[in-house]
């Protein structure tokens, strides 16, 4: 996908850092870190001064490995974690010009509601297991203000039709789904308030390949019905590969490397990426 220059953000993060520990003069000042740790007071970053944008209707892939701080980043954007400093604006937030970390418990919670949509790895974080699965869809609509019950059913019906889970199936709590069919259902309860952005974070770690497969079709699938800009966090390129239009690499907390997925995976500039690159040949 090309970038139009005009063309304004859905998302944009500007120098998020999360930290744990006072920090020093050392580190404050940006001095070297040992991977992610000031080795003068032990302050940790998880997120180290991170910058990105997510434009209208694209798939931005962040890639890297386990502590890189992909997932921080998702926690940060989705009101998990408290972020140490930086920006987030989304543009149908206050039109892009009020920081979502500025925002009101109320504003949060709208935010959470309508905005953006979240796919954990782990279903247990965003589903309730002992809801149906048309009523967990029904709970995210419920926060939203709507209370028209035939709307909600018709709602549940229409997107786990599009997750390719049987209607008849609507009212069987997810505890006795497959993992391949709890995360259509986390997917189709992030859905349901026609959300600009979907945070996915992991979401086929822990799957079989062959449903694996099934559930990075499915949200191609979504994106193309939908239009839905998406924020596709991962430690597997392959993935990244299928998904992203653009690529971030993270370690150690900060950016190392970020453009078109197709560059990233035939030039890649940094030692780290050229070895996911070749790890993935």
């Amino acid at each position: 996908m090309q970038m139009r220059l005009q063309e304004t953000p859905v998302l944009s993060v500007q120098h998020l850092t999360v930290r744990y520990g006072e920090g020093c003069p050392h580190c404050l000042a940006g001095g070297k870190l040992e991977k992610n740790r000031c080795p003068k007071c032990g302050t940790v970053y998880a997120a180290n001064d991170i910058s990105l944008d997510v434009y209208p209707g694209e798939v931005l892939g962040i890639v890297g490995e386990s502590g890189s701080g992909k997932s921080t980043l998702m926690q940060s954007l989705y009101f998990d974690l408290e972020p140490t400093a930086g920006q987030a604006f989304l543009q149908n937030f206050h039109e892009g010009k009020k920081s979502i970390w500025e925002a009101s418990a109320a504003e949060k919670r709208h935010i959470k509601n309508t905005l953006m949509g979240m796919v954990y790895q782990n279903p247990i974080r965003g589903l309730r297991m002992d809801y149906s699965a048309a009523g967990n869809i029904a709970e995210k609509i419920i926060a939203a203000g709507s209370r028209n019950a035939g709307q909600m059913t018709e709602r549940a019906k229409e997107l786990l039709s599009a997750v390719e889970i049987l209607t008849s199936r609507m009212s069987e709590a997810p505890r006795n789904f497959s993992g391949g069919m709890q995360q259509r259902v986390q997917i189709s309860k992030a859905l349901a308030n026609n959300p600009s952005l979907l945070l996915l974070d992991e979401v086929t770690t822990g799957l079989d390949l062959s449903v694996q497969a099934r559930v990075l079709d499915l949200i191609r699938k979504i994106r193309a019905r939908y239009g839905i800009s998406i924020l596709l966090v991962s430690h597997d390129l392959a993935v990244i590969r299928m998904l992203a239009d653009r690529t971030v690499v993270m370690l150690d907390g900060r950016i190392i490397e970020k453009g078109l997925t197709d560059q990233i995976l035939e030039d890649p500039q940094q030692a780290y990426t050229q070895q996911l690159v070749y790890s993935l040949l």
